[in-house]
């Protein structure tokens, strides 16, 4: 008998056949719906091998799918329209890197190609780290962990590094920053509210440094 090719539920498998033809629509004009297909399932391939539980995999796919093609039109020079791109990596995106990346969405406007990923994605969001930032106006309650990919970081003209060590990606040409940050994981609200200021205070000066104005 012939072993199953995925664990995803039939009604998963339905949801990801929806993923694509959403993905279809969003970047008509920019590919085919062959390369948006192939995509979709090279992501459902490499998340559902490295998921322990499948039970939000449909929505990962998406999101990772989604960024390795947004990533894909900034290199054939489809969508960018100029604007810089930063990627934020650390251990599991589930803190310091998901809260890098709502300060810059949020401070840029739209003005900078926002991107986040993990050497080791953990199952869930540091629900501290989403406390912290809803304080401050920010939501990022519905991002997810995941792991970088290669596509995101050839397309990214800055690369900020937060404790991945080794595990982070090297790539010649690209302009790399390493922020020691203290790890918000496991700690009280307190220490991440701290962790959150100084992600601010260096996020604005990358801003400043792209020629970027952050917004009030």
């Amino acid at each position: 008998m012939t072993e199953p090719t995925t664990r995803l539920t039939s009604e998963q498998q339905h949801l990801v056949a929806q993923v694509t033809r959403r993905l279809v629509e969003e970047f008509a004009g920019m590919f085919s719906a062959e390369t948006i297909q192939r995509f979709v399932g090279e992501s459902q391939d490499l998340l559902e091998a490295r998921s322990r539980i499948t039970t939000w995999l449909p929505i990962l796919i998406e999101r990772f799918a989604r960024d390795r093609l947004r990533a894909l039109a900034r290199v054939e020079g489809a969508a960018a329209g100029g604007r810089p791109g930063v990627l934020f990596l650390c251990v599991h995106n589930a803190g310091r890197s998901q809260m890098a990346a709502g300060w810059l969405r949020h401070l840029a406007g739209g003005a900078v190609d926002v991107f986040s990923g993990g050497s080791e994605p953990a199952g869930s969001l540091n629900q501290a780290a989403v406390e912290a930032m809803a304080e401050v106006g920010i939501d990022i309650l519905t991002e997810i962990p995941k792991p970088w990919a290669d596509d995101v970081v050839r397309s990214v003209d800055v690369i900020v590094t937060m404790g991945c060590g080794d595990a982070c990606p090297v790539y010649p040409g690209k302009r790399y920053e390493d922020w020691v940050l203290d790890d918000p994981a496991g700690e009280p609200i307190e220490v991440v509210r701290r962790v959150r200021d100084d992600i601010e205070r260096r996020v604005r000066a990358l801003l400043s440094g792209l020629g970027v104005p952050a917004r009030p």
